[in-house]
Formats: C-alpha cells, sequence, structure tokens
C-alpha cells in the first residue's frame, strides 16, 4: 500500500520544549560517547598488544544489538519509555565510571574490559530502541523528518567532531579521564531526560517471546517495512565490505598520513552533518519517495566511484556525499516507522529491523577483509557497488509503489 508521509506543512515551525530537552541529552551524550570511542582501544593497548584480543572490545560493543535487540525490544513497549532512556544513561554512567577506575588504579584486564563494554552496549541498545519510540509521543507527525535530522546532526558532531579528538587528548593526560568525562556526559544526559513527559502506551501483559513474535508478525506482513528492512542489511554489508580497508586504502595507497586519515574522515563526517541540518528540507520539497531513490541510487554510483578516485581529495568528496546520503536514507525511514507503525508496536519493530539491518555487519567486515586481501585495497568498494544496485532494483518494484509521498 502507498502510504502518504508528512504531508502537512512544515515550514519553520518550531520543536516543542520536550525534544530541546532531548535533543540537548543527544548532544551532552554523544560527546562522551565520542571520548569514549578513541579511549577505549588506546586503554586496551596498554593492556594487550595481540589484536584478536583488542578486536574482542569493539566486538563486545556491537554484540548486544544481535543478541539482546528483540527482548529489549518488547521491554520497551511493555514500559514507561522515557523511564527507561534516563535508567539506561545512568546505567551506562555506572559502568563507564567502574571503567574510569579500572583505567586509573590499572587493575584492568581484557576479559573484564569486555564484559563492562558489553553492558555499555546493552545499554545503548536499550536506549536506541526506547529513543526512537519515544519522538513521535513528544513531536508533532509533521516535524519528525525535522527532528530525526537535528539528532542525526547533532549525533554526528559529538561522535565524530568533537568526541575522539577530545577523548584522545583526554587520554594523554591522564588514562582516566576520558572515561570519566563519559560518565559525567551520561549522568547530566539523564538528568535531562528525567525531565521528558511520560506517556504509556497499553501493551498486553504477554510472555516476552509471544511479544516478540507480535512484533515479527506485524513487520512480516508490512511489505514496504519488511523490503526497507532486509535492504538496510544488504546496504550496511556492503558498506562494511568497503570501509573495512579503508585505512590501509587511504595510507597505503594514497600515501595519506594519521592525520590525513582523521582528515579524510573529518570530510566524511561533515558530509553527515550537513544532510542531518538540510535533508529535512530536501525531503519536504521533493517528497520522501524521491528522496530515499535518491539516496540508494547515489549510494551505488559513490562504491563504484571510491573504488577508482585518484586521490584523497576525490575520495574525502565521495565520502562526503555519500554520509549525506546515508543521513538522507536514516531520515525518511526512520520518520516512516515512526508514523506507521502502531505505538504499542514500536519498540519491538524498531528492535527487529535494527537487528535485521545491523546484524551482517560483521559479516560484511569479514567479506571485506578477505576481497582485500586478495584482489586488492580497492577491490571492496566496487563489489560492493554492485550488490548495492542488484538489491536496489530488487527491491525497487516495491520501493516504486509503496514508498511514501509522491
Amino acid at each position: 500500500m502507498t502510504i502518504p508521509l508528512m504531508s502537512e506543512t512544515v515550514a519553520d515551525e518550531r520543536l516543542p520544549v520536550a525534544y530541546r530537552r532531548l535533543w540537548g541529552a543527544s548532544v551532552v551524550s554523544s560527546v562522551g560517547d565520542g571520548a569514549f570511542v578513541a579511549a577505549v582501544p588506546l586503554l586496551a593497548v596498554t593492556i594487550t598488544r595481540d589484536p584478536r584480543l583488542v578486536s574482542l572490545v569493539a566486538a563486545a560493543t556491537y554484540l548486544p544489538w544481535l543478541l539482546l535487540s528483540l527482548p529489549i525490544g518488547a521491554l520497551v513497549d511493555r514500559h514507561e519509555r522515557v523511564g527507561l532512556m534516563w535508567r539506561s544513561q545512568a546505567a551506562q554512567a555506572t559502568v563507564v565510571a567502574v571503567i574510569a577506575v579500572l583505567a586509573l588504579t590499572g587493575t584492568a584486564n581484557i576479559p573484564l574490559l569486555v564484559a563492562l563494554v558489553f553492558l555499555l552496549g546493552t545499554g545503548e541498545v536499550l536506549f536506541g530502541n526506547a529513543a526512537q519510540a519515544v519522538l513521535p509521543d513528544i513531536v508533532p507527525k509533521a516535524l519528525l523528518h525535522k527532528a530525526n535530522g537535528l539528532q542525526s546532526a547533532a549525533t554526528t558532531v559529538g561522535q565524530l567532531f568533537v568526541g575522539p579528538p577530545v577523548g584522545s587528548v583526554l587520554f594523554a593526560v591522564a588514562v582516566a579521564l576520558p572515561f570519566g568525562v563519559d560518565a559525567v556526559s551520561f549522568a547530566l544526559s539523564a538528568a535531562l531526560l528525567a525531565t521528558l513527559p511520560r506517556r504509556r502506551h497499553a501493551a498486553p501483559r504477554v510472555p516476552i517471546r509471544t511479544a516478540i513474535v507480535d512484533g515479527l508478525r506485524w513487520l512480516r506482513r508490512h511489505r514496504l517495512l519488511r523490503t526497507l528492512a532486509w535492504l538496510l542489511g544488504v546496504n550496511n554489508f556492503c558498506f562494511q565490505l568497503g570501509n573495512v580497508t579503508l585505512v590501509l586504502l587511504a595510507t597505503q595507497t594514497l600515501g595519506l598520513s594519521a592525520r590525513g586519515y582523521g582528515l579524510l574522515l573529518a570530510g566524511a563526517a561533515l558530509g553527515s552533518v550537513l544532510g542531518g541540518l538540510a535533508n529535512a528540507r530536501i525531503i519536504a520539497r521533493v517528497g520522501p519517495r524521491a528522496a530515499l531513490l535518491a539516496a540508494l541510487v547515489t549510494s551505488v554510483v559513490v562504491f563504484l566511484a571510491i573504488g577508482a578516485a585518484p586521490n584523497a581529495v576525490v575520495l574525502a568528496a565521495l565520502l562526503a556525499v555519500n554520509g549525506f546520503m546515508i543521513t538522507m536514507w536514516n531520515i525518511v525511514t526512520v520518520s516512516l516507522r515512526q508514523e506507521i507503525v502502531p505505538a504499542g508496536l514500536l519498540g519491538r519493530v524498531n528492535s527487529i529491523y535494527r537487528m535485521v539491518g545491523w546484524g551482517l555487519i560483521p559479516l560484511g567486515a569479514l567479506a571485506g577483509g578477505f576481497i582485500a586481501y586478495r584482489f586488492g585495497l580497492r577491490a571492496g568498494y566496487p563489489v560492493a557497488g554492485v550488490l548495492r544496485g542488484i538489491a536496489l532494483c530488487l527491491a525497487l518494484p516495491v520501493l516504486r509503489t509503496a514508498a511514501p509521498g509522491r
């Protein structure tokens, strides 16, 4: 079926105070997250030089999305969501504070760090699912694109622009310092979130297994969202397939220094930030369907072009365009789920959707490493572009007939 999305006028309408508090919490916590992302591998390297053990710490961060996303989605639909959000941030503050103490006392070890990072990732799954589900409760339907765009920009700035350099500098000053800053950021975020208005959605008190099956059944029956979910999974697989060797392509093939590689990533992040600020207006002008198709087609072209990028400037520009289009995809698809999924099912459907979308990322990394080893550092990107093109062609009949808007 065709789903009209965001047909109301959105020009210059102000977002509510509750949303501005949510956005402020996102800004604060994302800066702390960025500092943590930069500092935790540095801490791991002070414990061991074994790359297998260091990779375990990184894997533990994303493992909860695969193992716990479905039951957590059911909990998000069963309990009051604002309470879940601020409590998860408070729990994350506690976990990071423990890491700070371990770093300060020199008692951290890899198994303990893996366990703590897994707990931190579990909190992120709970917070992320609840945050997407709560947004329609505090933002008018006509402003969801704008709200999601600003959320995306805030997260990108904090996690990619501000947080990592802050975390690296603080780690150089004192090993425990970036973790202490992250703990404070989580605590401040929790305090802001606790002021949001509460709304409880009536969900039947059924066993968790039954609740999960209900969410799976709803998504399976919705042709458009089902298609977007597997398309996201394929695209994320392809993204990781190409990007897993980006650092080698940049430093070995194109001759960038470590600082140059950082500037390259900043260019990609800049595209995402600009997308977060501008894409809501673009979507309002051209319509969600056209924006969605433009993002998908451009991603195919960009990945094919990256494989032939002659220098770092062209590569940075292509990565920036890709970041812009990823943000456009996210704004359209997240807003779509927030509008059409019943409120009492939103947590479960979001958790299933994101599990499908993120579940293939580790496989993409393995495939990309093998392809780069066998065929060269540039090979992953055109392979990813071709796979994305095939997936788009398969999904196109659904997107043209059932995608939202004009």
